[in-house]
């Protein structure tokens, strides 16, 4: 045999050799780890998936509560304006029993009648969960308090109020208007020294 018949002999059994190799593997050995890679990436993919369905739901359920909760206050604070404009014919019915009683005429009947009247009405209020903010004595509290003046008070502790203007009034714990109110201040101590 020449070298040229040699090389091609050797070139042929070459080419042969690759050709043996991939007939003899079979097709699910060389595969295994990419599947196994392909299921690692499902898996991962599902676990994704689940985890996104499971903050879809805590969303909605959360936008389910939140609607609930506005309705509920709206139902709740509906007469709002409804008690704010009904509260002025409250403090009308004050101011004139009030008056009535500091003249002191002959106006006992009618100052009962006015009286049973203010006293249905307050009862009418109460039904709605509206109640009077009267702090007469009471430590002064900005959040339902509106303070129109300060007065140095001897005896009074500071920040204490003294006197009410108007009453106030809450619905259902929220308030609609403030007590506008006379607030004690510290008096000055003149030590005298001069």
């Amino acid at each position: 045999m020449s070298t040229e018949e040699n090389n091609s002999q050797e070139t042929g059994a070459e080419e042969l050799q690759p050709e043996a190799l991939e007939t003899e593997q079979s097709p699910i050995e060389g595969e295994a780890p990419e599947v196994e890679g392909d299921l690692a990436q499902l898996k991962t993919e599902l676990e994704a998936a689940k985890d996104q369905v499971l903050r879809a739901q805590a969303e909605m359920q959360n936008l389910r509560r939140r609607a609930e909760r506005d309705v509920e206050n709206a139902h709740k604070y509906a007469l709002d304006k409804f008690v704010g404009e009904l509260l002025p014919v409250v403090d009308n019915l004050e101011r004139t029993i009030q008056t009535m009683n500091d003249n002191n005429d002959n106006f006992e009947v009618l100052s009962e009648g006015i009286e049973l009247t203010l006293k249905s009405f307050q009862d009418v209020l109460a039904r709605f969960k509206v109640e009077a903010i009267d702090p007469k004595g009471e430590v002064f509290n900005p959040e339902f308090h509106q303070a129109m003046s300060m007065l140095e008070m001897p005896g009074q502790a500071p920040n204490t109020v003294v006197d009410v203007f108007q009453k106030g009034y809450t619905l259902n714990g929220r308030l609609v208007r403030p007590a506008m109110v006379v607030v004690a201040k510290a008096v000055p101590n003149n030590t005298g020294e001069g």
